[in-house]
């Protein structure tokens, strides 16, 4: 089974708030679904008969294909163990939270959602009104980020004037 990942390895974004925990664990449980899928698929393959193997399959022999077959059921059940516990866990968070169901419904047709991240922003609209936390986080670090790319352009371009100013120097005193 896959670990759990690594605090460190995880936005800050995410340990914001238990709000923010529950939908990054809901991501967390669609990447086991999509694991548990697979476990799935490599479980049938191991119960077909050796001789319809493709050779590119790379599955295991004789008593072995039991082994391998024991163990990815195995881990396959843990995961949708896991899966289930996630999930009613977040069903218990939506509860206790009490979260208004005409929250939850799902937005008229034609909706479209605010875009996340950097954009130019539409014509004629206000487009900072309908942007969250992490959409302005997102674009105060793209400017950061194309402000030190300049700053160091700059300061390169600096030097190779310097550099060049140098060498015209030495070789007037050459001549």
């Amino acid at each position: 089974m896959d670990q759990e990942p690594d605090v460190s390895e995880i936005d800050p974004i995410w340990t914001t708030s238990r709000t923010a925990r529950q939908i990054f664990a809901l991501g967390e449980v669609d990447k086991d679904i999509t694991r548990l899928l697979a476990l799935a698929a490599s479980s049938i393959s191991l119960l077909t008969l050796p001789q319809t193997d493709a050779p590119d399959d790379s599955l295991p022999q004789g008593e072995e294909r039991s082994e391998q077959f024991v163990l990815e059921v195995s881990e396959y059940f843990e995961r949708l163990d896991s899966i289930q516990v996630a999930l009613r866990s977040s069903l218990a968070h939506i509860r206790h939270s009490r979260i208004a169901p005409s929250a939850i419904n799902a937005p008229p047709p034609g909706f479209i959602p605010p875009s996340l991240g950097v954009g130019l922003p539409a014509e004629g609209s206000s487009s900072k009104s309908n942007r969250g936390l992490q959409e302005e986080r997102v674009e105060r670090d793209a400017w950061k980020g194309i402000l030190a790319a300049l700053t160091r352009m700059k300061e390169a371009r600096e030097e190779q004037l310097k550099a060049e100013q140098n060498l015209s120097e030495q070789t007037l005193m050459a001549e």
